[in-house]
C-alpha cells in the first residue's frame, strides 16, 4: 500500500468549515469556510512547502547556527536552515503523528506525538495537537515535560491566511507596539524598533504590501490579538488572533505571494539563545497555548 506525502489524512468539520490534518507533523492540509479557501494548503500528493500548516515544536523560526547553552551545556542542534547555517522550526514538522480521539466527532480531532531526546535536545516531550471547529477552527498545542530534566521550550505554528487572491491586492489589519530587526545573513535578531512610523504599520488597516517584504517578528501585541487579511472588493476575511506574547509575518515569497504566514509564537527568534520568553519545562510540567482562525 502506498503512503501519501503527508500521511494520513484526517478530515474535520463543522459550522461551515472543514479542514484536513495529517499525520505528518500534525499538520494542517488547508482549511475552507463554506467551500472557500481560509488558510492556504497543498495537494494529496504533495509534502508540505514552505511551512504550510506545520507546528513548530519545541521552538519556533530560528536558532542562529544551531549553537546555544542550557543548564550550564553547550548544545549543537542540526542545521536544518543549512543555506543560513541556522536550526529553524523545530523537530517535529516531518515526525509521525498519531490520532488519539475516537473519530465521534466530525468536528474535533485530536493526535500526539512523543518527541525523544537527540543530539542537541536532550529532552523528553509528550505533544499533543487538538482541532475544534465551531464558529471558528482552534488548535491547542500542548507539551508535557515526561522526562527526568528541565527542557527548554517553545512553541509556534505556520498557517498562511488566504482569501484567495495575491496578498498585494487585498487589506492587512493589525496592531503592534515592536518590530524585530534581523540581519541580513541569517535573519538573527538585532533588535526592536517602533513599528509606528514604521513600513510595518498597519494599524488602520490598508493595502498590503506592493514590494514590501516581511519576514519578521512583532511583540507588543496586547493579551488577545488579531490580524485580519480582507478582500476589498468582497466580504472575504481571514482572521487569526491568539494570545501568545510574539508573532511572525512572512510575506510567502516562496509561494509567490499568494497568502501570508500569520505565526503565533511564544518566544522570539533565538530565545534558546537569549533566554527572552522561553519557558523552562521542570519534570511533569505542562504548556498549552492556542490560536483560532475564523472567517
Amino acid at each position: 500500500m502506498s503512503v501519501l506525502p503527508s500521511g494520513e489524512q484526517w478530515t474535520i468539520e463543522g459550522g461551515g468549515y472543514a479542514g484536513t490534518v495529517v499525520s505528518v507533523g500534525g499538520g494542517l492540509r488547508g482549511l475552507t469556510f463554506e467551500g472557500r479557501e481560509l488558510l492556504l494548503g497543498f495537494g494529496e500528493d504533495e509534502a508540505a512547502h514552505a511551512g504550510i500548516g506545520q507546528h513548530l515544536f519545541p521552538w519556533p523560526n530560528r536558532v542562529t547556527d544551531g549553537k546555544y547553552s542550557f543548564g550550564g551545556v553547550d548544545q549543537q542542534l542540526y542545521l536544518t536552515e543549512p543555506a543560513r547555517r541556522n536550526a529553524i522550526h523545530g523537530l517535529t514538522r516531518w515526525a509521525n503523528w498519531i490520532r488519539l480521539d475516537d473519530g465521534s466527532d466530525p468536528s474535533y480531532l485530536e493526535t500526539g506525538h512523543r518527541l525523544h531526546g537527540q543530539p542537541g535536545y536532550p529532552h523528553q516531550l509528550e505533544l499533543r495537537l487538538q482541532y475544534r471547529l465551531d464558529d471558528g477552527l482552534t488548535v491547542t498545542a500542548t507539551a508535557v515535560n515526561v522526562g527526568t530534566t528541565a527542557a527548554p521550550y517553545g512553541y509556534g505554528a505556520h498557517p498562511y491566511l488566504s482569501v484567495g487572491r495575491p496578498i498585494d491586492e487585498c487589506v492587512l489589519e493589525f496592531t503592534a507596539k515592536h518590530w524585530l530587526k534581523t540581519s541580513p545573513e541569517q535573519l538573527s535578531p538585532i533588535g526592536l524598533a517602533p513599528v509606528t512610523g514604521s513600513p510595518y504599520d498597519f494599524s488602520t488597516g490598508r493595502r498590503v504590501l506592493g514590494q514590501l517584504d516581511i519576514d519578521n517578528a512583532f511583540t507588543g501585541l496586547g493579551s488577545a490579538w488579531s490580524v485580519t487579511l480582507s478582500d476589498p472588493d468582497s466580504t472575504a476575511r481571514a482572521t487569526l488572533s491568539a494570545d501568545t506574547p510574539w508573532m511572525q509575518l512572512y510575506t510567502g515569497n516562496a509561494i509567490g505571494r499568494t497568502a501570508l504566514a500569520v505565526e503565533p509564537m511564544t518566544c522570539p527568534p533565538d530565545a534558546f539563545v537569549t533566554g527572552q520568553d522561553l519557558v523552562v519545562l521542570e519534570p511533569g510540567q505542562s504548556h498549552e497555548t492556542s490560536f483560532r482562525v475564523s472567517a
